[in-house]
């Protein structure tokens, strides 16, 4: 079915464009022009799928967007050097290096959450390395995925860079291309997918997953700001974030505080967006469906009020949850967050462990052993120490899960390499043949071992 399209791209590819510097510079330079120019007409397209305000849309979106082309078109020379290695005595004469090389032709899967954002910025590193691009946007946000096909179609010859749009037949027919790699996020069940189909041809894969991220709140933590920024990190983007805070575990001796201030602050935050319409929706009917069964799973303190004809759910805050409850078996992925308390920290770590090890976990505290504790004993894609969320802002820290919650890392340089084979070269002299490598005897071993040793 997409044969053609991929076969036309590879041959692209082999035209050699793509491996020249002012190519890859050029063709990111047109992208951020093309979103600069219908700047207007995305806004309004994230508007219609998840009722996201301009200025949540710039945040979330766009911005991080341009910072990563803005930090590629930096640095993406230097990049592109082939790095120089050390060589060992055995290789005497020798100069070896590593020489970054695009894989060609690249699949890109995007979700829904952040479906302009989750759909470029892997694109950005797809042409930093090298490489021609299929995009294949969400098709559970249907305004934006067209107006993303709009943007590429428009910027790019399909040739180089395609939109595909579609539902999961269509993901399943990519799917069955052999591609020189694929770039895929989404949730664990879809990824098992994915990566099924990727094996068939062995194709090098990075998975963006998710699960359950833990917010760790210590007894010394500054809770009027822990509240304020968990309550931020967990209902933006109506929960729909991978990164979101899942569930939080509170000290028991601040407990009573904590609840109160992260009420405080979910309603001081989003109660203006609720009462003017501007809060964010649910994607779809179903997923709404699913979020409101969570909420019998424990006692409301806020919220749990919804509406299936606008697709929204209000900031809600569950205590008195069963850790066997359905809503601690998956992914939470909407605006809910259970909250519990611990004792100790041992108790804390035999918590998380007990669950598949999540993209990200967050820990308040003012103390740097506790901090040291959490972060060097539990196993998480990324996080944060006193803030959420915001490490996958910055393009100076690779992105990306470990385990159930991913594969492989992207932004800034990580995307870069993520899109690059790295290629090792070693150059031997030819004004000396050294005889000691063909020779055989007591002398040739001696000499060996004082080598290798």
């Amino acid at each position: 079915m997409f044969t053609s399209l991929r076969e036309k791209q590879k041959h692209f590819f082999y035209t050699g464009q793509t491996k020249e510097y002012a190519f890859r510079k050029k063709q990111l330079e047109r992208l951020k022009e093309a979103i600069q120019t219908n700047e207007a007409e995305l806004l309004e397209a994230l508007k219609l799928d998840l009722n996201k305000t301009n200025e949540e849309a710039f945040l979330t979106e766009l911005g991080p967007t341009y910072q990563e082309i803005n930090h590629t078109l930096k640095h993406l020379k230097e990049w592109m050097e082939p790095e120089k290695v050390k060589t060992p005595a055995s290789h005497v004469g020798s100069v070896g290096k590593i020489h970054y090389e695009p894989y060609g032709v690249a699949l890109i899967i995007a979700p829904w959450n952040y479906p302009l954002q989750l759909a470029l910025s892997p694109l950005v590193g797809a042409i930093s390395a090298g490489n021609c691009a299929i995009v294949k946007p969400s098709e559970l946000t249907p305004h934006t995925s067209k107006a993303i096909a709009k943007l590429l179609d428009q910027t790019f010859d399909e040739a180089f860079v395609k939109t595909v749009e579609g539902a999961v037949d269509v993901s399943q027919a990519l799917l069955k291309e052999p591609f020189d790699y694929i770039f895929f996020t989404g949730s664990v069940g879809v990824g098992k997918i994915v990566m099924e189909a990727a094996s068939k041809n062995l194709t090098p894969i990075t998975l963006e997953l998710g699960g359950k991220s833990p917010a760790i709140v210590h007894e010394d933590a500054k809770l009027d700001l822990a509240a304020k920024r968990i309550a931020w990190g967990k209902f933006l983007n109506a929960g729909q974030t991978c990164v979101a805070p899942d569930y939080v575990l509170v000290h028991e001796r601040v407990y009573p505080a904590f609840l109160k201030k992260v009420k405080k602050h979910t309603k001081a935050l989003f109660d203006k967006a609720l009462l003017k319409g501007t809060y964010p929706q649910v994607v779809s009917g179903r997923h709404l469906e699913r979020l409101a069964g969570f909420l019998s799973d424990g006692q409301v303190e806020l919220g749990g009020q919804y509406n299936k004809e606008s697709r929204t759910l209000t900031p809600t805050i569950l205590t008195e949850v069963n850790w066997e409850a359905s809503i601690m078996q998956e992914e939470i992925f909407g605006p809910i967050l259970p909250i519990f308390t611990y004792q100790s920290l041992d108790e804390v770590l035999d918590k998380v462990r007990d669950k598949a090890n999540p993209l990200a976990l967050y820990v308040f505290t003012e103390n740097k052993k506790v901090e040291a504790l959490i972060t060097e004993n539990l196993s998480f894609g990324g996080g944060c120490i006193n803030d959420t969320v915001m490490h996958l802002a910055t393009p100076y820290l690779p992105f990306g899960g470990v385990g159930e919650s991913g594969t492989g890392a992207y932004h800034g340089v990580e995307s870069f390499r993520t899109f690059s084979h790295r290629k090792s070269i070693l150059k031997q002299s030819t004004k000396v043949d050294l005889p000691l490598r063909y020779k055989q005897g007591k002398l040739t071993m001696k000499v060996l071992r004082k080598l290798f040793n």
